[in-house]
């Protein structure tokens, strides 16, 4: 081991004591925003009755924080940098809190949604503050294994713990407490971070805000995201579709072109063009696509065509969290300083999704037990163990200064990715299913085999988007296997800081 990195091997152990005491802050509040992209689904339907928000607007519940969340990323990031992480992470929890409490107390629908755009602006910026603070304080490869499988897990699963919670709380209390619960998870996190977490030195971007960057990246990913919830409500072919989609593509291509040019860049294209984290931002966004249509389609299957209450549909997505928790804390942490990232990240994509596979045999009467069940536990066995490596490597071997942004990167790929697959899949269940309909109907004559065609239309929608899901996560294993050639971390280097950092930063060594 050289010099310098024995240097900063001894600061790192020494330097931050706290750093699993900030793990669990840290992790409290991933577990609060992941929470909440899933707890609000299954409060929608009341909250919309009591407001009286019309279907045609009741979307904008969603889609107003998915747009602030994924176009405000970047600028989150960078912010981190600029300010500190620690202040960004306790400032984004605090403005987190304050707007769960304007959403709880709504009283009409532009309250909600001003309190979900305000919701999406905070988690902007907490979000890569909590990731890029775990990337700069566990620098020892054991300890980032052990840290980012816990971290992973609760990225994964929380998803499915909010659709529990969400069905508890909107079934016995009220759907306004699930606005309300994040007010004490962000109190606890806030106070606690305060107080345990220190910042990291030498880990300040003091470089001037780059305000070209920040509106064309905002405006180009919010066109993203909207383009996609609109192509899911009005068509692909809408012309407002298509316009946000040429006016995402000029303004990101602008963007790239200015972030070239410019001396202080809001993403410094060194951070995306690596080989390995390009591979990483791009086979999870493909990935995330498949994920997050098949929760919503699980979620329809079971309560509408199995008729389960909100309760036990949350239960039901049980031994997907389980196959989460053993795939991040178990294979991945134990593996990912043995075998390089890839070897656990392109089989993780192909154990989820032959879970997948086993879901585009569901008909009406298939049972939990017999297919649900094993289709859940392998999903969430395979992404849990592609996560883990993802999350960390993303962040390896990236200097400081730049963690934040890089950290943002990750949760863009998440955001753009999720809005991706709702879209892209609901439009290919939706026309799956009229088909369907449209060419069995005539053959129903009494009203029970018309409904009974309905649902049928209904699961074959569902099976065929789901036929495409599983080629998303065979191409998601593709990515990886082409791109991510980083082999076993070197277990003695650790990140350093400031300036240099690059020299003592844990480069992945590559196997050969």
């Amino acid at each position: 081991m050289s010099e310098t990195a024995s240097k900063a091997r001894g600061a790192a152990d020494t330097g931050d004591a706290n750093r699993w005491k900030a793990l669990v802050f840290i992790a409290l509040a991933q577990l609060m925003v992941v929470l909440d992209a899933t707890i609000v689904n299954i409060a929608l339907p009341s909250a919309q009755a009591d407001l009286g928000i019309s279907d045609g607007n009741r979307q904008w519940v969603v889609t107003a924080y998915a747009l602030a969340f994924g176009g405000l990323l970047l600028f989150g990031g960078r912010i981190a940098d600029l300010w500190g992480r620690k202040n960004a992470f306790v400032v984004g929890l605090i403005g987190f809190a304050a707007a769960s409490a304007l959403g709880g107390a709504a009283t009409n629908e532009a309250m909600m949604f001003g309190s979900r755009a305000l919701q999406g602006v905070f988690g902007a910026l907490l979000a890569p503050a909590a990731l890029s603070l775990l990337a700069v304080m566990f620098t020892d490869a054991k300890e980032r294994a052990k840290a980012f499988g816990i971290y992973g897990a609760i990225a994964g699963g929380g998803g499915a713990v909010g659709f529990i919670l969400g069905g508890v709380l909107t079934e016995y209390l009220d759907w306004r407490w699930t606005f309300f619960v994040n007010i004490p998870f962000a109190v606890v996190a806030a106070l606690g971070a305060y107080f345990v977490i220190r910042e990291p030195k030498g880990g300040r971007n003091r470089n001037p805000l780059d305000i070209p960057g920040v509106l064309l990246s905002t405006l180009g990913l919010v066109a993203l995201v909207y383009g996609f919830t609109r192509a899911e409500s009005d068509g692909w072919g809408n012309s407002v579709t298509v316009g946000m989609f040429v006016a995402s593509a000029v303004l990101l291509i602008a963007f790239v072109v200015t972030e070239a040019k410019v001396k202080a860049p809001l993403l410094p294209l060194r951070v995306v063009t690596d080989r390995n984290r390009g591979g990483i931002y791009l086979s999870l966004g493909v990935a995330i696509i498949a994920m997050f249509g098949t929760f919503l389609f699980l979620t329809y299957y079971l309560q509408i065509v199995k008729g389960y209450t909100p309760i036990k549909t949350g239960f039901a997505f049980l031994p997907m969290i389980a196959g989460m928790m053993i795939g991040s804390t178990q294979i991945g942490t134990r593996l990912m300083t043995r075998v390089p990232a890839r070897m656990l990240m392109g089989p993780g994509f192909l154990v989820a999704a032959v879970g997948m596979l086993l879901m585009t045999q569901l008909e009406i009467g298939s049972s939990y037990a017999s297919i649900i069940l094993p289709a859940m536990l392998l999903l969430g066995l395979g992404m849990g163990t592609a996560f883990m490596p993802a999350m960390s490597l993303a962040t390896l071997g990236v200097e400081p200064r730049d963690s934040g942004v890089a950290s943002a990167m990750v949760n863009t790929s998440q955001q753009v990715g999720g809005a991706i697959g709702t879209a892209l899949l609901n439009t290919i269940a939706a026309s799956a299913t009229t088909s369907y309909v449209a060419d069995h109907i005539g053959s129903a004559t009494s009203r029970s085999q018309q409904q009974l065609v309905a649902l049928e239309g209904q699961v074959h929608g569902y099976t065929n988007a789901i036929w495409f899901a599983v080629g998303m996560l065979v191409l998601a294993a593709v990515i990886v296997v082409t791109f991510v050639n980083a082999g076993k971390p070197d277990t003695h280097a650790v990140a350093g800081s400031g300036e240099n950092a690059e020299d003592e930063v844990a480069v992945p060594v590559v196997a050969h």
